[in-house]
């Protein structure tokens, strides 16, 4: 019978940086690192550890010994419990550092790349409230602290609309005040859970899978346009038309209200029907002039100003002329094909996802761009010798994958292909950094611009320009 690795304690522990998915780092007394999760670089700590592995320790601080002068009071009361906004407790210049050296250790340790000096990170105006999009989950058996699992007190309301606990998928925090996303969310949020506990609408329990209100999503857009979509797992026409019909008086700014019927055992909408109770079935975007239509199921950056940066960095890097061929890869619902179209000569667009294309191509009609085609298929398919025939080889190519990164298929594909340039967008550096350690045979990696689309967490976009070796770089 395999034993059970014995948790240690580690006292005066230094805690020396921030690793991936903003993990903080420490050093065991045999010199392993310990992975800690609720602790800022520069805290002393001691460690109570969690897991151990042959080459590292994971655990979590019991005691602060000393704090570190990065750390900054957290904004939100949820801080802690909520999975979310991991990094509020650092001060935002501290998180922008450690975003930026993840990227360049990257680049290196992972696709060992000779860098150019990488631009300082492109900061959020916003550190919150800036997402315009999120997504709340009912419960009828919240997550209870342990304040009220101690009391004495008889707890009568159980209801949750709010976010999943980290590792557990049917319990969720009820959430008072998000800073995530700007008014009226919260109010929406809150009026939603008050109206419906007050009118007898049940909610959701997940693990026995019955109750009426399943998710709430809200969506935001710059030039004031709101969505709200409500998901239902049971089908109760009186109880869907009395919260709708509330919504929809309390709240006279929502543009488009809509619902689901999804008695599904998991969530997600997209291969369901939605269905408009009031208003447009879409809310616009708005980016230099070009309007953006967003349905319930489109992508689209979830920091609108954020976005207009990584599009406007991405465009630099490709230093267009207006007589380019542009392939854009992964092009989701078109936003950057369109975005550098007026710039370009050609702008093809490739995406997977078929509703995807569907909103690139209406969006393009809509901002009367006729230079953009955009065609549907798996990219390690349809990105072949007889598509570039048919539509030519490009001057540039701009590819941002999802967080996998492109598939080998694909990246061989654009070395057979040779742009010029290509502008590989990335939310994942390290998917990133492997698929340029197999392009710099020949490219060189000429700019890179870390761009930070998520305060208060980890996560960190960057751009990367390759540019093609000549043959004196071969040589």
């Amino acid at each position: 019978m395999r034993k059970k690795n014995k948790r240690q304690v580690f006292e005066n522990v230094a805690v020396v940086d921030a690793g991936a998915k903003g993990k903080t780092i420490g050093k065991a007394p045999d010199g392993r690192v310990i992975f800690l999760t609720n602790t800022v670089p520069g805290d002393i700590v001691d460690v109570q550890t969690t897991k151990k592995r042959k080459a590292y320790f994971e655990g979590i601080a019991t005691q602060f010994h000393s704090l570190s002068d990065k750390r900054t009071t957290p904004e939100c009361e949820h801080f802690g419990v909520c999975g979310g906004c991991k990094w509020q407790d650092m001060g935002y210049e501290h998180q922008l550092f450690y975003k930026q050296k993840e990227v360049a250790n990257n680049l290196r340790r992972i696709g060992h790349l000779e860098l150019p000096e990488i631009t300082p990170i492109k900061g959020s105006k916003k550190q919150y409230f800036y997402r315009n999009k999120m997504e709340f989950s009912f419960s009828n058996s919240r997550w209870l602290t342990l304040e009220e699992i101690q009391s004495d007190t008889q707890i009568t309301d159980k209801n949750a609309l709010g976010f999943h606990i980290p590792g557990m998928w049917d319990k969720i925090l009820d959430i008072n005040k998000c800073h995530l996303q700007a008014d009226p969310s919260n109010a929406i949020r809150l009026e939603t859970k008050d109206f419906a506990t007050k009118n007898d609408i049940t909610f959701f329990n997940p693990r026995n899978q019955y109750g009426m209100l399943r998710t709430l999503m809200i969506r935001t857009s710059s030039i004031g346009e709101i969505m709200v979509l409500v998901q239902f797992y049971e089908n109760d026409a009186s109880k869907r038309v009395l919260l709708l019909e509330h919504l929809k008086n309390t709240f006279p700014e929502i543009t488009a209200l809509l619902y689901v019927i999804n008695p599904k055992q998991n969530d997600t909408i997209y291969d369901q029907d939605v269905l408009c109770f009031a208003g447009r079935d879409h809310i616009f975007e708005e980016m230099e002039g070009l309007k953006f239509k967003i349905n319930a199921k489109s992508f689209y950056q979830t920091n609108s100003e954020q976005a207009y940066e990584l599009y406007k960095i991405t465009r630099d890097f490709a230093g267009l002329t207006g007589n380019e061929l542009i392939y854009d890869l992964y092009t989701g619902t078109g936003t950057i094909a369109q975005f550098v179209a007026k710039n370009a000569k050609k702008v093809i667009g490739i995406e997977s996802v078929p509703e995807a294309i569907l909103d690139a191509k209406s969006n393009a009609d809509n901002n009367e761009i006729s230079n953009v085609d955009f065609f549907v298929g798996d990219m390690k398919n349809i990105f072949n010798e007889q598509f570039i025939s048919e539509h030519g080889i490009p001057d540039i190519i701009i590819t941002d994958p999802p967080r996998d990164g492109m598939h080998k298929n694909v990246v061989q594909q654009i070395l057979n292909i040779a742009p010029q340039k290509v502008v590989y967008v990335s939310c994942n550096s390290a998917t990133q950094a492997r698929d340029l350690e197999l392009m710099k045979e020949l490219y060189n990696v000429t700019k890179v611009q870390p761009v930070d689309m998520f305060p208060q967490t980890h996560h960190v976009e960057n751009v990367v320009l390759l540019e093609k070796k000549s043959i004196l770089d071969n040589n």
